[in-house]
């Protein structure tokens, strides 16, 4: 079977899904992918978003701030989480030495590994997913997952008009 009409097939099998239906399940699949290759070379130990974080911080070196509020959990969620990835060896906190207020964190040479999995795994399935669907159509999905960021962003910025 050809990977466009491969792709058709699939298309068909999920096309009674909701699109939130299918994101959760793509989401899903990403997520077992990337805790499966981290089980298989020893990193069994990192928690549920654990993956995310590291990540996080490896790509875009953002304030620890900045990813807890991209996980959506509660910041006494989020510090539990934090303090895991610590205690387990996958980061390092300090205080900012130019503001005592802040807490820095920092990937561990343990953290760097980990992450290192998790960018290539996301790499493997990035490209076996372009491999069945084509670049065209992954790039629209790129596009696509952008624009429903975007409306979230906007409704986000809406309710916060009206509440001040």
């Amino acid at each position: 079977m050809t990977p466009n009409r491969k792709a058709a097939a699939e298309q068909s099998a999920t096309g009674d899904l909701a699109l939130p239906a299918l994101l959760r399940l793509a989401h899903a699949s990403y997520g077992m992918a990337i805790r499966e290759a981290l089980q298989a070379v020893g990193f069994e130990d990192l928690p549920p978003n654990g993956a995310y974080v590291i990540g996080a911080v490896a790509r875009t070196g953002a304030p620890l701030s900045q990813i807890v509020k991209s996980l959506g959990v509660s910041k006494q969620v989020a510090g539990q989480l934090v303090d895991t990835l610590v205690v387990r060896g996958y980061l390092d906190r300090a205080v900012d030495s130019s503001d005592r207020r802040r807490v820095t964190i920092a990937l561990t040479a343990r953290g760097r590994e980990a992450s290192g999995v998790v960018a290539a795994t996301v790499a493997h399935l990035d490209h076996e997913l372009q491999a069945r669907v084509g670049p065209e159509h992954l790039a629209v999905t790129r596009v696509t997952l952008g624009a429903i960021l975007e409306m979230a962003k906007d409704r986000a910025g809406a309710s916060g008009e009206r509440e001040g």
